[in-house]
């Protein structure tokens, strides 16, 4: 990975969005697709678009989508002796949460810690962790109108940390999910405005999908796209904790993944191997038989029904501070998304041909 792209990476990954509250990360984005973008607009809810404007004759037009918003959490009370009691924004884990460094996103961001009474003091043998809404933020308030002059309830709360090197091509932070689909989109778009591609490319980084889908629900209807591509994160099974049953063929440096199944269009699946076997970039297959639990659930029905594809990128350690990813997965996913773009228009129209 080239050190623009790099610093691009580390730029979002550095800058806390967690759902609801993604505007600081969104113009991180903005400011990096506008130099090669023909155009770039917001919606109201801060779902940001940028375009490669096509050939006129052409007439086809595909989304690359990420996610911008992360998990986390949510201030909900201030006790009397000013600790903080907190909810989850999307599927935080209750299991890592304890023991943490945070940041309380108020006015003035504020520094705190997930409280975890001490090993000594705690009858550990057979104990449970306590859900999110059990555990509690210190500040260092002495008291609850000191806690008030801090922070307001339905601040938000990220976990405080680093972005941080792992041996090779390995990279661990908070918040892979899913800034690398962010990244993607925009490199995506790069590649595409580059090379002057025929077909109208979409970069398309969208608000609170850890809470529902909710942005592409409203994307999918505005933009209407005749295809879209939801880059996302998925589990490399190939840690060794994985449970038997849970095991499967994702892999960490592996390649990009192409799933087959549900909101998968034969279509869309079939452009990504052509293109990829075109550029000789490997990928790997997943099934997702029911739903792919990603913004490609809510581009397939939005409107009439949207031609639409889950890209993953291999994470392992999802919904913790430590995911880990590879950065040739990464630069691998670009250019297949790029190579998608410039055969959109020969593979278009994307419908099933009944």
């Amino acid at each position: 990975m080239d050190d623009d792209k790099h610093a691009f990476l580390t730029d979002l990954l550095t800058t806390p969005s967690p759902s609801g509250f993604e505007a600081v990360g969104q113009r991180v984005w903005l400011d990096y697709v506008r130099p090669f973008a023909d155009e770039v607009w917001t919606d109201e809810y801060g779902n940001a678009v940028a375009v490669h404007e096509g050939s006129e004759d052409a007439d086809v037009s595909i989304a690359f989508t990420g996610h911008a918003d992360e998990i986390g959490y949510i201030v909900r009370d201030i006790t009397e002796d000013g600790f903080l009691r907190i909810g989850a924004i999307g599927g935080a884990d209750r299991t890592v949460s304890k023991g943490q460094h945070v940041t309380v996103h108020a006015e003035t961001p504020v520094a705190g810690v997930i409280g975890q009474t001490a090993i000594h003091l705690r009858d550990y043998e057979g104990e449970e962790y306590d859900d999110i809404d059990e555990q509690f933020v210190d500040v260092g308030a002495d008291g609850e109108d000191e806690a008030h002059d801090l922070v307001e309830v339905g601040d938000p709360v990220t976990v405080e940390t680093r972005v941080r090197p792992l041996h090779g091509t390995r990279l661990a932070a908070r918040g892979m999910d899913n800034r690398v689909g962010i990244w993607a989109a925009a490199e995506a778009l790069r590649s595409a405005a580059g090379a002057d591609v025929d077909a109208t490319v979409y970069a398309v980084s969208t608000v609170q999908e850890e809470v529902g889908v909710q942005g592409a629900k409203m994307v999918g209807f505005d933009l209407d796209p005749d295809a879209a591509i939801a880059v996302d994160v998925t589990h490399a099974t190939d840690n060794p904790d994985i449970p038997g049953k849970r095991t499967g063929p994702v892999e960490l440096g592996a390649g990009p993944v192409v799933s087959r199944g549900s909101a998968n269009h034969p279509s869309l699946v079939d452009l990504a191997r052509d293109a990829a076997e075109d550029a000789d970039i490997d990928v790997q297959l997943q099934a997702t038989g029911t739903r792919t639990g990603t913004d490609a659930d809510a581009f397939y029905t939005a409107r009439s029904g949207i031609p639409a594809l889950n890209v993953g990128i291999p994470n392992r350690y999802m919904h913790t501070p430590v995911e880990v990813v590879d950065t040739e997965d990464l630069d691998a996913v670009g250019e297949l998304l790029g190579a998608m773009a410039a055969a959109a228009v020969d593979a278009a129209p994307f419908g099933l041909d009944l």
